[in-house]
């Protein structure tokens, strides 16, 4: 099992060697002792929301892709092997009248597939249909 604290140790290390910077350059940057940030690139200290907005602004690099990567890293640490996996059956649908009642329009499009090198063999998409607005209910405050 990873770590999330050496997931985004791991992250942030290839996002520095990608630009082919020092620790030093990096930590005097985002104001962070050279030691803390090697400590943290190694997975050995937790890195703060303000520690990790500021180690990406010193590397140019969005927190979101930071975050995006060490998701898509955790989630393919966490997958089962290939010979492990189990297959399930597929589900049956459910007609929209039954489903919700005699006004529910048909479904729209189902968005399209994901990128196949980050998808997991694995992975189930629920699509949830936005309410109507006929559907939603104004609060209003104070």
């Amino acid at each position: 099992m990873t770590l999330l604290r050496e997931a985004i140790g791991d992250s942030l290390r290839r996002a520095r060697l990608a630009q082919h910077r020092t620790l030093r350059e990096v930590s005097t940057s985002a104001r962070v002792s050279l030691g803390y940030l090697s400590e943290v690139e190694r997975g050995r200290k937790e890195a703060s929301s303000e520690l990790l907005a500021a180690i990406c602004a010193a590397l140019d690099v969005p927190l979101s892709r930071v975050l995006w990567d060490v998701s898509t890293l955790m989630a393919g640490a966490d997958a089962p092997p290939v010979s492990e996996q189990v297959d399930v059956p597929e589900r049956e649908t459910v007609p929209a009248e039954s489903a919700a009642g005699p006004a529910a329009e048909p479904a729209a499009e189902p968005p399209a597939e994901p990128d196949p090198a980050h998808a997991s063999a694995s992975m189930t998409r629920i699509v949830i249909p936005a309410p109507k607005s006929d559907m939603l209910v104004l609060v209003k405050s104070n």
